[in-house]
């Protein structure tokens, strides 16, 4: 009865997750692209776009940490496993190819986004070789 309960719980922040995840990013696309398709560049619309993907990612953040404390102890420790490589490969990696950009070894500007893919390749890959780790 209270692995069914747990389990029932553990759906739910995962929904959650997935649902401020979705919000989040649908309020990146909007503050992205808004300008450009929607408002023409309206500088009231702009901000108040920038204020609620700031506001959403906030909120990300709460339920990410939410669902994080519902874990398990060996699914805590994937997940800090995950997030202290992606946070390393974040920091090395992006301090790294931002030097590549300021002495012109590259040819064009770093783009954060490169950096956030990377960033989220390196999570995802570490979750699941964690995950197949300690199964």
């Amino acid at each position: 009865m209270e692995q069914a309960n747990w389990n029932t719980g553990m759906k739910k922040n995962i929904r959650r997750l997935a649902l401020w995840t979705i919000l989040w990013t649908a309020s990146m696309a909007l503050a992205s692209f808004g300008p450009k398709l929607i408002w023409d560049y309206d500088t009231t619309w702009t901000v108040l776009a920038v204020v609620l993907n700031a506001i959403l990612g906030i909120g990300m953040i709460w339920v990410n940490i939410k669902h994080i404390n519902c874990l398990d102890e060996l699914q805590k420790k994937i997940q800090l496993d995950a997030m202290a490589l992606a946070l390393g490969v974040g920091v090395i990696g992006g301090l790294n190819y931002s030097l590549w950009d300021v002495t012109n070894l590259m040819e064009g500007d770093a783009e954060i986004s490169f950096l956030v893919i990377m960033i989220s390749l390196t999570y995802m890959t570490a979750l699941l070789v964690g995950q197949k780790r300690y199964k």
